[in-house]
């Protein structure tokens, strides 16, 4: 199969571009509209956003179906055509709620479970297209171009239709996520189009389980599909390494201001530009992944090993420092703390995302789609859990501790422990040999299959 060169990998990129695009339009301007523009409670969008991260949880059967079908390229193209129509009626809801609540949230419930089922099908298919097609040497620049693009949709599109809104209305609102839904699927459309290739032969002995009544071979289920790689001891473990580490990544997502604010005396401006400076430093781990990986390719210092653990192990002392600045307030440096926690966290992230395209096809052709899809799932129910218990987590330590910065302290300390016991679970996958786990009864089904059902 021929691998991508640059150019194929800009173009999978910017279906990334895309998909961010819409994303960032229905999680983030849909959440202001109804809180600040319909008045209604906080806690709708925040339901409405993880209802689009529990969707993700059919990220596996997703994949799957690509594995039967031998093609990734229909799946992405569908995946974003059900955002789009997602993103569409997210903000036609949203209208809706200016004049009828009950009939614009139902709607908006619907939308966000379109959007969640989009982005799972499209995301989980153009990863592993990138991971059977980018040579090895290039995965980790590969998995730093096509996320970097992504940020650039979240980026560019929030600039552009902001001064489009203005002056608001909700019928400039539907408009304008319309016509972003749109082009961004055309923009997907186009980017994909000839990238795949070929269609791959059949599907051999991996996928044929027992003859049928007519004597033809018949594909494996779903659910015997998704218990071969749980019963892989790399997927497994990468698996729960990944639930780890992400939730440990989005926790801190929802109090860093509140924390800088609260204990440093931040202005509003002032803890916005501290965002900043952490997305800067994200930035500037995914380039120094990508940077390193190319130059040492081949040495040990260039290994996504080395990255995924030195990610998590420096994640966890920038976490470390900010529970230090919990204590001391004025007299720590917490800009640089906060700049070096981005840094740790963009290389821990692509450096993750990168391990996910090499172990893809770790436990033999056939089953990339199902592996891919069950990292994607853990990956977003622990951005789904993960902001909400740093807030609930917030409330509760400051309920039972006077000081503010000692509550905070104690929930980045425990963030920090979660990195610390990802680092030593990378390095646990990272030797773990490749093995079938159907002998134990333990790791023979995994415990969220039983509510999946479907076959190919």
């Amino acid at each position: 199969m021929t691998q991508l060169g640059w150019l194929g990998i800009f173009r999978l990129g910017l279906v990334q571009t895309a998909l961010g695009a819409i994303v960032v339009l229905t999680t983030s301007t849909l959440n202001r509209v109804m809180v600040v523009e319909l008045a209604l409670p906080a806690m709708l969008p925040g339901v409405l956003v993880a209802l689009h991260y529990m969707v993700q949880m059919l990220r596996p059967r997703m994949g799957h179906g690509s594995d039967v079908g031998g093609r990734r390229t229909p799946w992405i193209i569908g995946g974003m055509a059900v955002l789009a129509s997602g993103g569409t009626l997210a903000a036609v809801a949203t209208a809706w709620m200016a004049t009828d609540q009950v009939a614009g949230i139902a709607l908006a419930v619907f939308a966000f479970l379109l959007i969640g089922a989009g982005v799972g099908c499209a995301g989980t298919s153009l990863l592993v297209l990138l991971a059977k097609r980018v040579d090895p040497t290039r995965r980790a620049a590969a998995a730093t171009v096509v996320w970097m693009m992504m940020i650039l949709g979240f980026a560019l599109t929030a600039g552009v239709t902001g001064k489009l809104l203005d002056p608001f209305t909700t019928q400039r609102l539907v408009q304008v996520v319309a016509a972003t839904s749109l082009i961004a699927f055309v923009v997907a459309l186009l980017a994909v189009r000839g990238v795949e290739g070929r269609p791959t032969a059949p599907r051999a002995a991996t996928d044929v389980v027992s003859p049928n009544q007519t004597g033809a071979p018949s594909r494996t289920p779903f659910r015997a599909a998704l218990a071969q790689v749980w019963g892989e001891s790399q997927a497994r473990l990468f698996t729960i390494f990944v639930f780890v580490s992400m939730l440990a990544y989005s926790a801190q997502d929802l109090i860093l201001e509140p924390f800088a604010g609260t204990v440093f005396g931040y202005t509003p401006g002032e803890s916005t530009q501290l965002a900043g400076l952490q997305h800067g430093g994200v930035f500037a781990g995914m380039l120094l992944v990508a940077l390193m990986g190319s130059v040492f390719g081949g040495r040990q210092i260039g290994s996504l090993k080395v990255w995924t653990v030195g990610g998590c192990i420096a994640s966890a002392l920038a976490l470390f420092g900010l529970a230090a600045g919990g204590f001391m307030s004025g007299d720590w440096p917490l800009r640089e703390t906060v700049f070096v926690l981005g840094v740790a966290n963009g290389a821990f992230a692509v450096a993750a995302i990168a391990s996910m395209m090499s172990l893809a096809g770790a436990g033999g052709a056939g089953r990339e789609g199902v592996r891919m899809g069950l990292w994607g799932a853990a990956q977003a129910i622990a951005f789904g859990l993960g902001g909400f218990a740093g807030t609930v987590a917030i409330d509760v330590t400051r309920a039972f501790i006077e000081s503010p910065g000692f509550a905070y302290a104690l929930v980045f300390a425990c963030e920090g422990v979660l990195f610390v016991v990802s680092a030593v679970m990378a390095l646990r996958i990272a030797g773990a040999p490749v093995r079938r786990a159907a002998r134990d009864p333990l790791l023979a089904d995994p415990p969220f299959m039983s509510g999946i059902e479907g076959k190919a």
